[in-house]
């Protein structure tokens, strides 16, 4: 019998809460029975708006909190001096047992930093970082880091690639995931200080199926399954990919409905193209997990909608049954003696 997976969901977070936020959790509950959602947020706004759906009562939960972290706030003092806030009461959830993970829309600095002052980092864990799956032509690939760790160090980027390949190969089911190195050229001898230290790092590591540098237009290519980088540099790949996916998108309806012809046209091709343009629609993916904390924290688009939200409720249940977590917290143990 399948186990339940609880997940706390920050109602408050992102540019279109609550009410896409908590339609994402009744969708989620809708579609998977074994999935609990502990709403967390106003009283008031969270009772109006799941008071506009219908769902099973027994597999959502409220919890009520007072205070919101705003975007715009410094992370570690709003984590410190907002305790009742959405963000703060989910991750305690999380902390506490109570529930196996937490999504949030909101403020990344307060997310980033609640989770591992809050939640905690496995043993042996350096950095914990930002993992989104990326579309790509063969399917998805992981980016490690998008955004938790600008000043990574070497040793950073070996942990990163360890917890990759464990994710891409128990959540999403890739066999010996094959891990590359963000650069700016293929040869070994390109890339910054960082770059030309770690490559050969992880040439020599053993357990890791190491494929030399990957150059940032080949990542939508997904001639690899995990790309490896410093936050800096996986932050500004991501928030490229999005912006050319999303006028990509946006020119091709506006050349398809130019004219009577382009709109004939259109009608002959709209299945297939539909068909082809979801691969790449980030929303199917779900958010960005925060790998080699104790429990999962993951953080959604501040744009999300209820696709995104409901998607990365449904990731959760995953990271779960694939026990990452603790094969993480396996893999630094089994380094740790090969290294004494």
């Amino acid at each position: 019998m399948p186990e339940i997976t609880k997940v706390a969901l920050d109602a408050m977070g992102g540019d279109n809460a609550p009410g896409e936020i908590i339609k994402g959790a009744v969708d989620a509950v809708n579609s998977n029975k074994n999935i609990i959602v502990y709403v967390v947020g106003s009283k008031e706004a969270v009772d109006s708006e799941l008071g506009k759906n219908t769902y099973p009562s027994d597999r959502i939960k409220t919890v009520y909190s007072t205070e919101v972290i705003e975007t715009a706030e410094p992370p570690v003092m709003a984590i410190r001096q907002k305790k009742d806030s959405s963000i703060v009461r989910g991750l305690h959830l999380v902390k506490e047992g109570e529930c196996d993970a937490f999504v949030s829309a909101g403020s990344s600095g307060a997310v980033l930093v609640g989770g591992q002052l809050l939640v905690g980092r496995i043993k042996g864990v350096e950095r914990p970082p930002l993992a989104p799956l990326i579309p790509t032509s063969k399917g998805v690939s992981l980016l490690v880091d998008c955004g938790a760790n600008v000043d990574a160090r070497p040793n950073h980027l070996i942990q990163f690639a360890k917890m990759g390949a464990i994710y891409m190969e128990h959540v999403i089911g890739v066999k010996n995931p094959t891990v590359g190195l963000l650069n700016i050229g293929a040869e070994e001898d390109k890339g910054n200080a960082l770059v030309k230290e770690t490559f050969p790092m992880l040439k020599n590591i053993s357990g890791i199926n190491f494929a030399g540098s990957v150059e940032a237009r080949d990542v939508i290519t997904g001639d690899v399954d995990v790309i490896v980088c410093e936050a800096f540099a996986g932050n500004i790949c991501l928030k490229t990919l999005e912006g050319v996916a999303k006028t990509l998108l946006s020119e091709v309806k506006k050349g398809m409905t130019s004219s009577l012809k382009a709109k004939i046209g259109a009608a002959l091709v709209a299945p297939e193209l539909k068909r082809s343009l979801k691969k790449f629609d980030a929303s199917e993916y779900g958010g960005a997990p925060l790998l080699g904390l104790k429990g999962l924290v993951v953080k959604t688009h501040g744009s999300s909608k209820a696709k995104e939200v409901k998607n990365s409720i449904l990731q959760c249940v995953s990271f779960k049954e694939g026990r990452i977590s603790e094969r993480i917290e396996e893999e630094l143990k089994h380094a740790d003696m090969e290294e004494a």
